[in-house]
């Protein structure tokens, strides 16, 4: 729900209203409801409004509380927000408004940097202490909701896109060179703090930084899943982890239904959104609106599942409607998704994402959604291979089964120029899986996926695609009380029945078997896929494109051997390898990065 901006001046000068204005105005489409801006001397803080809680002008933004003396801008939702008002009331804090915002500044007051500890839900918070100058900076356990950091000395910007802050002028838009490696290793995930932009920087997920009116800051990381369990939790029965399993997810989607306007339901046909229907409808959820898409085959590939979203949506009486996509849509959004995207993102189903999302929005404002339950609970086909594993090889079994190419490829497919001096993306896997907290190599790669692919790539793509029109979109599969659960579940129990057995064998009963039992799908686009006719001439285009020609990221004979021949070279998990270069070269000419 909305979209931040603001900046941070620590060399006597004022902030730049203008600019926080160009940065919040770029964010129309992320808060259509309405728009602030606050600012004090060094500070300034713009908002759009995307109204979710409390409708009504008391709960706008940006939001000052005289009696705790602090400004605040905020995007996203704190579900338990109800229960923490009663509990702040109860320790004397008065409140003026129902809205979320303003619990999270009595939490401040009350509690300090561990207020997030009392948060279920998903969040960044920007909030500026009037009498110290302190700033605080914090985002959600599971990097649900974005916050880009725009550094330079005597001054800090940030906003929930890097196109806010590019508008708002000066921004190093030098490509990365260590994150153009991750890149082209991780599907085009590029962990935080680095983005593909030199002078662009993100905040961790699951950080609190806190910023003092000279400009020194500290910041620590105040969660961190432990996947790996005790005795007891090997010994405990397959069938109570599957019961706790229900019980952690019915609790989370009933989380996610806090709000002052309607939730839908993104439903896909496939078992993780069909169960969220399920668990509404078990809840007692009538006239739950879902909504599902579809496009025209292509190379042989079907375009849709319309023939399970359809079962689930008769099972349970959904007011459920399905949008299928014509080839001549198709083009045209490619470019309005590529627009969309924070950073680039090679996930074909970004298109998808955003399509639907432009028809539900038009007719509810906050769906849920079934990402991340392949990332939490063992849903894809790369972890199998690592059963067995021992501990200390899972770095490279993973690479095997993960990386797009291995370092060594690295020199075919990019200029010399643009190689990085170190094997960036294997420090970043040697760093991640040496970590404690993971027992085995299948819940080292769950743990990496989760914290790590997962934030960067789908969880990134629902709040792109979402907010691009408006639209807010939660996960319950991403609660982190039901994380944490699945961290300790056997990666045996996860692993079975093909991937996500526990949730498979949780929902007999009360999802359709035939969902259940369904090869595994996702959100198709062949055209996408299978690169040819207009979809082609696009990506030959951007890459042959005089702005890419200048910038030479990728070896001419690379992309000329693509071009001939653009749909037989994949990457290790199958993606169209043309599309992975076509699309950096797209998003980088989208925004006029030269």
């Amino acid at each position: 729900m909305c979209g931040l901006a603001g900046e941070i001046r620590f060399d006597g000068r004022p902030a730049d209203r203008e600019a926080v204005a160009r940065m919040t105005a770029c964010m129309r489409h992320r808060g259509p409801d309405g728009e602030g801006l606050w600012a004090d001397g060094p500070v300034a803080l713009g908002h759009r409004r995307l109204a979710i809680i409390d409708l009504s002008p008391a709960g706008a933004q940006p939001m000052t509380d005289d009696e705790t003396g602090s400004t605040i801008v905020f995007n996203g939702c704190i579900y338990n927000h109800h229960e923490l008002r009663n509990e702040l009331r109860g320790l004397g804090h008065r409140f003026r408004s129902t809205s979320d915002t303003e619990v999270i500044e009595k939490a401040w007051a009350q509690w300090g940097e561990r207020f997030v500890d009392h948060f279920f839900g998903m969040f960044v918070i920007v909030l500026r202490e009037h009498a110290t100058g302190r700033t605080v900076l914090a985002r959600d356990r599971l990097g649900i909701k974005p916050l880009y950091l725009d550094e330079r000395p005597g001054m800090l910007r940030f906003a929930s896109t890097p196109q806010a802050l590019l508008d708002g002028g000066g921004v190093d838009t030098a490509i990365d060179r260590d994150a153009l490696a991750e890149y082209m290793s991780f599907h085009s995930v590029v962990p935080a703090p680095r983005t593909i932009l030199a002078g662009v920087t993100k905040l961790p997920p699951a950080t609190v930084r806190v910023i003092e009116a000279d400009g020194t800051s500290r910041q620590h990381v105040y969660w961190n899943p432990v996947f790996d369990r005790d005795a007891a939790d090997d010994a405990r029965p397959a069938a109570e982890w599957q019961e706790a399993l229900l019980d952690a997810l019915r609790t989370a989607v009933r989380r996610r239904m806090v709000a002052d306007v309607p939730v839908g339901v993104l439903l896909s046909g496939g078992l993780d959104s069909s169960l969220v229907v399920a668990l509404l409808a078990e809840l007692g959820q009538i006239g739950l609106q879902t909504f599902s898409i579809g496009f025209e085959a292509s190379g042989g590939e079907s375009g849709d599942e319309f023939a399970y979203s359809s079962l689930v949506a008769r099972e349970f009486g959904t007011r459920h409607e399905r949008i299928p996509i014509g080839a001549e849509r198709l083009l045209p959004a490619v470019d309005a998704a590529v627009a969309a995207m924070s950073e680039p993102m090679v996930s074909h189903d970004c298109v998808a994402f955003f399509l639907l999302s432009e028809e539900v929005s038009r007719s509810v404002k906050v769906v849920q959604s079934g990402q991340g339950a392949d990332e939490v609970l063992g849903g894809y086909d790369w972890y199998p291979p690592l059963a067995g594993v021992p501990r200390s090889d899972v770095a490279s079994a993973y690479s095997a089964v993960f990386v797009d190419r291995p370092w060594a490829a690295m020199a075919r497919w990019l200029n010399p120029a643009w190689l990085a001096e170190t094997d960036v993306p294997r420090a970043f896997l040697d760093a991640a899986f040496g970590a404690p907290g993971a027992g085995t190599a299948v819940d080292a790669a769950l743990r990496i996926d989760t914290t790590t692919m997962l934030v960067d790539d789908p969880v990134k793509r629902v709040d792109n695609m979402t907010m691009a029109w408006g639209l807010e979109g939660r996960v319950p599969f991403l609660d982190h009380e039901l994380v944490e659960l699945a961290g300790r579940i056997p990666p045996g129990l996860k692993l079975a029945d093909g991937g996500k057995g526990v949730l498979k064998r949780a929902a007999r009963g009360l999802v359709p078997d035939a969902v259940i039992d369904r090869t595994k799908g996702y959100f198709p686009v062949p055209a996408i896929r299978q690169l040819e006719g207009p979809m082609l001439a696009k990506v030959r285009d951007a890459l042959l494109d005089p702005a890419a020609r200048h910038r030479d990221l990728f070896r001419r004979d690379t992309v000329e051997r693509l071009l001939a021949d653009p749909n037989t070279e994949r990457t290790t998990l199958g993606s169209n390898a043309l599309w992975q270069l076509g699309l950096l070269e797209l998003w980088l000419q989208s925004n006029g990065i030269r």
